[in-house]
């Protein structure tokens, strides 16, 4: 008698959208470690421009990582998890807005914006649109009808001159619009003109400021001359024309 015997061809199990992104955040937190690690062999060297490349590849590579870390928890199918991670945002990423006593909208965010086609605007959107949407929950739409929207970008003063951006190669346009959404009727060029800066500080952040037209030869000279700290930020204002 003879026994036979069948081979069972065992396939592969589909890979589930949790499962796919688990592999990805795996592999963008080896190229974070190697990038981490480079910048610091090539500070040991005293290669200061290899290190800032470094550093600046190690940057991207984390806000990629955190692009899917943020998305980790949905892909498990847990009903609260959007309104989870949106809270831990808010509680982890220390954003500040309000209205200044002298008639214009701060927001001030805790990092330098991203470089174009280097970093992504949907990290932005992850965490700015949540917070505004929480803090003009329940107010009246403060539209300004005739504005200037200045960014001011603050780098740590021990960064050297050379590591500024070029303003026209950071990332706003996802900025603009979560602001615009809230506090102007469009960003039209009749509607809201432009400003860019930048200036050294003690630490990275960005400035975003919804200033009324009538104000900004004030703001503009507070910012000349570095006077455009704010004590108490209001959550009401007359809105200048």
């Amino acid at each position: 008698m003879c026994d036979f015997s069948q081979k069972v061809r065992v396939g592969r199990m589909p890979q589930s959208d949790f499962s796919r992104a688990l592999a990805s955040s795996k592999r963008r937190l080896e190229r974070a470690k190697e990038e981490l690690e480079r910048t610091g062999r090539l500070l040991e060297k005293n290669d200061m421009a290899g290190a800032f490349g470094s550093a600046f590849a190690f940057s991207a590579e984390v806000e990629k990582l955190a692009l899917l870390a943020r998305v980790l928890p949905a892909y498990t199918g847990h009903p609260k998890a959007t309104e989870l991670t949106e809270q831990m945002l808010l509680d982890t990423i220390p954003i500040e807005m309000g209205y200044a006593e002298r008639g214009w909208f701060l927001l001030r965010l805790p990092a330098l914006l991203p470089k174009k086609e280097a970093g992504s605007p949907v990290y932005i959107q992850q965490y700015l649109y949540p917070a505004l949407r929480r803090y003009f929950s329940g107010k009246p739409p403060a539209l300004y009808q005739s504005c200037v929207l200045a960014y001011r970008h603050i780098y740590n003063r021990e960064r050297p001159e050379r590591a500024y951006r070029d303003h026209d190669n950071i990332e706003l346009n996802m900025v603009t619009d979560i602001v615009t959404l809230y506090l102007l009727p469009d960003d039209a060029p009749k509607r809201c003109s432009h400003y860019y800066c930048s200036t050294a500080g003690t630490e990275d952040s960005t400035e975003v400021y919804v200033i009324p037209t009538s104000r900004f030869p004030i703001w503009l000279a507070a910012a000349q001359s570095d006077d455009l700290e704010e004590n108490t930020l209001y959550e009401t204002s007359k809105i200048w024309s």
